[in-house]
């Protein structure tokens, strides 16, 4: 007779301990390489270079040099500064793991990055200059870490699936408002997303209603940007 492991939840009641799912050791380094390049903190950096890159009639008035300084200043405000405070916040013993594996050492992060992110959008939002729906892309960045605090407060909600979401939703608006072809761009765009969602699945501790419930969120913070 097989015997279920059980353990008690938060609630004090009994359940069963589903059997992890097991992998092939290549799929699994394919899975924590694709977590790493689409990480959080990068996906703005890559939104901002294929807009300068890409898309380049977007920065049209731009100079060349103007246009590589903001790229430079997407990455300083979107990666480097949450990077160097969390690796702040490992080094004075306020997290454990600079993987921000439980919902406790996610609070200092989530906050810092906030204040980081609504700098960019309010300093954009005031130079003319910039594109309307770029303004609203920084605003929604914003949105989706403060709505990622709050649900912080009940689950550990997946911080790829929250940028991913503000990333597709932010591509498919691009493909209404650009007289462009844009199909190819939303199909790499949704491509990369359920890849990378998919790496998730397998190489974090992340439920199917983390993964869900961050993408839906990050979904909902770039529409409220757009109305906005």
């Amino acid at each position: 007779m097989i015997m279920t492991p059980l353990q008690i939840d938060e609630n004090n009641e009994i359940k069963e301990i589903p059997e992890p799912l097991t992998f092939p050791k290549p799929v699994i380094w394919v899975a924590k390489i694709l977590s790493w390049i689409f990480h959080p903190l990068f996906i703005p950096v890559y939104v901002s270079w294929f807009l300068v890159r890409i898309q380049p009639y977007i920065f049209a008035g731009f100079s060349e040099f103007d246009q590589i300084i903001v790229m430079i200043r997407f990455f300083v405000m979107y990666a480097m500064f949450p990077m160097v405070s969390v690796l702040l916040a490992k080094g004075l013993g306020f997290i454990d793991s600079i993987f921000l594996r439980t919902q406790k050492e996610r609070i200092i992060p989530y906050i810092a990055s906030g204040v980081y992110y609504f700098w960019m959008w309010y300093v954009l939002r005031n130079q003319p200059e910039f594109p309307e729906h770029l303004v609203s892309f920084s605003f929604a960045i914003f949105l989706a870490s403060s709505f990622g605090l709050l649900a912080n407060i009940y689950m550990k909600v997946s911080m790829h699936a929250l940028s991913l979401g503000v990333m597709c939703t932010y591509m498919a608006w691009l493909a209404f408002i650009l007289e462009t072809q844009f199909g190819y761009y939303i199909t790499i765009a949704f491509l990369i997303t359920g890849l990378v969602l998919t790496a998730r699945f397998i190489v974090s501790d992340h439920t199917q209603k983390e993964i869900y419930v961050g993408f839906f969120l990050g979904v909902i913070a770039q529409v409220i940007g757009f109305v906005l």
